[in-house]
């Protein structure tokens, strides 16, 4: 029986569960590029109607993230684990028996964005949030990011291998069975207070008023302005460049290793942010990033594409791939307190989210109507520019607030 005393997780048990639950969450979701071909192919679509499929996933997950967060805010994030863990397998399992674009689109694209919701940063952010004091909070986000980033670099070769022995979408019910996975590690992310069914974090504000105070707040709205950028490269980047690729005459195994590459410079890119987070202005390592990630796309466009110049920028960008994450959620934290932290993080990454929608779709219909991915690639070089200046006037200060926050 818990004691009423322990009111906290330990710093390891948090930070091992949940940097497995986001490196098998974000594993298998970084993988799904993979299967662009093999599914458009098998069932005679464009290219535009698998992304329509992803780019809906990752709409959904920034909507429903949204509630997720509240959920998880108000009742702790086992609950919302457990259900994004189900949700994964079953639209696993969706992705693999639809045998049209709707049904297909539904699973790909509601369930497990529903999924992703429910098994990512914005829960998982709010356990470290309130678990973690705050001196060790950018860290300790940094370690959770760069464990999505190792999912990524461990699952996407597996997911490749998977889909050569096992076919496209008995591949795709395997991985039903590890996002099961994340079950068991819920348990380990099951907070005291929420257990014993009293509130861990005092809360001063009621809902509308913390949505209220943060939306009228300009560093909020540059954040969530810069988040938008990072969804559209990221997951254009992701979901494309296989068959960006595949299309300049590269095997599909070149592929592979740069998604993977991707992932492993990613692990060392986000625990580098979110160490330097804890020293140094957040607003200037994320203008930082996304003006690197612009230099990076256009210097690979211009060089001559071989393996070695695959490789070069798949680990470059990797560096910056995921580590906006933790000083973005750590700013949000150190801005308005961790009381409704899942909620808000929900809230901007919803922002990402409708970035993600418009790189992933674009890419697929841009592609169809002009058959090549220039227009998206010059789109992402531009936004990175945009992203950098609008993340320097970030004031990273706590908010000060009257003894009665008014709701909007």
């Amino acid at each position: 029986m818990q004691s009423a005393a322990a009111t906290k997780l330990s710093m390891t048990q948090v930070l091992v569960a949940g940097a497995m639950v986001v490196t098998l969450s974000m594993g298998i979701r970084h993988g799904f590029g993979l299967w662009l071909l093999p599914v458009t192919q098998a069932h005679g679509w464009d290219r535009g109607t698998f992304s329509f499929a992803l780019a809906i996933q990752n709409l959904s997950w920034g909507i429903i993230g949204i509630f997720a967060g509240m959920i998880a805010d108000r009742f702790g994030a086992f609950r919302v684990l457990l259900g994004g863990s189900v949700a994964f397998a079953l639209g696993l399992v969706g992705m693999a028996l639809a045998k049209d674009a709707l049904t297909f689109t539904l699973a790909a694209g509601v369930l497990i964005g529903a999924a992703q919701a429910g098994t990512t940063y914005a829960v998982v952010y709010g356990v470290i949030g309130r678990q973690i004091d705050p001196s060790k909070r950018s860290w300790a986000m940094g370690v959770a990011a760069a464990a999505g980033s190792f999912g990524q670099f461990l699952m996407v070769p597996v997911e490749g291998a998977l889909i050569r022995e096992l076919g496209w979408d008995q591949a795709l019910l395997a991985l039903s069975l590890v996002a099961l996975l994340i079950v068991p590690l819920a348990f380990f992310l099951r907070e005291p207070g929420f257990a014993s069914g009293a509130a861990p974090v005092r809360r001063e504000q009621t809902i509308l008023q913390a949505l209220g105070e943060a939306f009228i707040y300009p560093s909020f709205q540059l954040l969530m302005a810069g988040y938008f950028v990072c969804g559209f490269q990221v997951v254009f980047i992701g979901v494309h460049l296989p068959s960006y690729l595949k299309d300049k005459g590269l095997s599909p195994e070149i592929a592979s290793y740069a998604l993977g590459l991707i992932g492993l410079f990613n692990v060392v890119g986000t625990y580098i942010a979110g160490t330097l987070g804890q020293r140094i202005a957040r607003r200037k390592i994320l203008a930082g990033i996304y003006l690197g990630r612009s230099i990076a796309i256009a210097l690979f466009l211009l060089a001559p594409l071989s393996p070695l110049s695959v490789y070069l920028f798949s680990s470059v960008i990797g560096l910056l791939w995921l580590s906006t994450v933790p000083p973005t959620n750590a700013t949000v934290a150190g801005i308005f307190g961790v009381a409704h932290l899942s909620m808000l993080g929900g809230f901007v990454f919803f922002s990402h989210q409708i970035g993600s929608f418009l790189g992933v779709w674009l890419g697929g219909v841009l592609y169809d109507r002009t058959g090549s991915y220039d227009v998206v690639w010059y789109i992402s070089i531009a936004l990175g520019i945009f992203a950098a200046i609008v993340n320097l006037p970030v004031r990273e200060t706590p908010i000060v607030r009257g003894p009665a926050p008014q709701a909007a």
